[in-house]
């Protein structure tokens, strides 16, 4: 059964970049042509507006909903925490900020390898943060984490606004593209950084994926059996930054996605952490193709931003959680 339902996952992948290949603010007369002999100039419009805008869109919004599952999926194994998520535990903030301070002291640009560097010290400084905080309070309590990784995430996001509002230079974009994120001006030199910077990501989630299996059962029985949990969480987290930070640093804050892929991939494959790091990710990508797709097609010629449509998905799972656990959390 769960060798059938990734095929099926990667049958709604094909199927959603086929899709998003025939559709968009402009009609290609001459796609499968210009498709299949992408070396000729016959249709040049044609051939412009398919490899150097959709296709290049398309494949980052496999790389970046790709590396934001398999994010979620280290968020909620380092947390121990089902709730947990990039944008909620103050990750995906956290990046935002790192990349546009380094906008703010002019030594980077947006999708640069500079600019995930910083991003990653971003993140995982506020994931350190939020963790730091939630357990001085109370360590058992799951919906403490939340309200202070949400409390960390609109105090740094604030603190995004303020930064980008300083920003003359246009590479900086708006403070909705911090905030809701967009594929919209993303090209193929954007590319090159990106996909390595996923690669590594995902594997040292697959490394780490293992020793998260242990500590889901908690921190006591993961010492007694002879591993260090704080080392662990640390190398998950590190893991968690760079994804975050590679997808942020060129498309922006994409919230939810961390949230929805996760639970999605556990319905079908249960709790182990490596399969779930593998399916979070292909369902990442399916989740994230379909909705940018939706958002340049719907109110074509303008374009939705991204998050809102992620938040449509993500949102109603974080509810459904909250309802199904609020008598543990009493007791707690």
């Amino acid at each position: 059964m769960k060798r059938w339902l990734t095929w099926i996952y990667i049958s709604v992948l094909l199927l959603a970049i086929l899709l998003a290949l025939s559709v968009g603010a402009s009609h290609l007369e001459h796609l499968w042509q210009v498709l299949f002999h992408p070396s000729a100039r016959t249709f040049l419009g044609d051939h412009n507006i398919l490899w150097q805008i959709r296709i290049p869109r398309i494949v980052t919004a496999i790389l970046v909903g790709a590396s934001l599952g398999a994010a979620g999926v280290m968020a909620q194994g380092a947390c121990n925490n089902p709730l947990a998520e990039p944008a909620i535990v103050g990750t995906s903030a956290g990046a935002a900020f790192g990349v546009v301070a380094g906008l703010l002291a002019n030594i980077v640009t947006i999708g640069s390898l500079g600019a995930i560097g910083c991003g990653i010290a971003g993140g995982l400084i506020a994931s350190l943060l939020t963790l730091h905080l939630a357990r001085n309070r109370d360590a058992q309590a799951s919906v403490v984490l939340i309200i202070v990784g949400i409390a960390t995430s609109a105090t740094i996001a604030a603190l995004v606004g303020i930064t980008t509002s300083m920003i003359s230079r246009a590479d900086a974009r708006s403070v909705s593209f911090w905030a809701w994120g967009s594929l919209a001006l993303t090209t193929g030199k954007d590319l090159w950084v990106l996909f390595p910077v996923v690669v590594i990501g995902i594997g040292a989630a697959w490394f780490i994926a293992p020793a998260l299996d242990v500590l889901s059962l908690g921190d006591s029985t993961a010492r007694h059996i002879g591993m260090d949990p704080v080392k662990t969480r640390r190398i998950a987290l590190i893991a968690l930054s760079v994804l975050v930070a590679g997808s942020v640093s060129t498309v922006g804050t994409i919230a939810f996605l961390g949230l929805a892929a996760p639970h999605i991939a556990r319905l079908g494959f249960g709790p182990r952490h490596r399969p779930l790091v593998l399916h979070s990710a292909l369902i990442g990508a399916v989740i994230l193709l379909i909705a940018d797709t939706g958002a340049r097609t719907v109110a074509a010629p303008s374009e939705l931003p991204i998050g809102l449509i992620t938040a449509l998905i993500g949102a109603p799972i974080l509810i459904t959680l909250v309802r199904r656990n609020i008598d543990v959390w009493r007791v707690q």
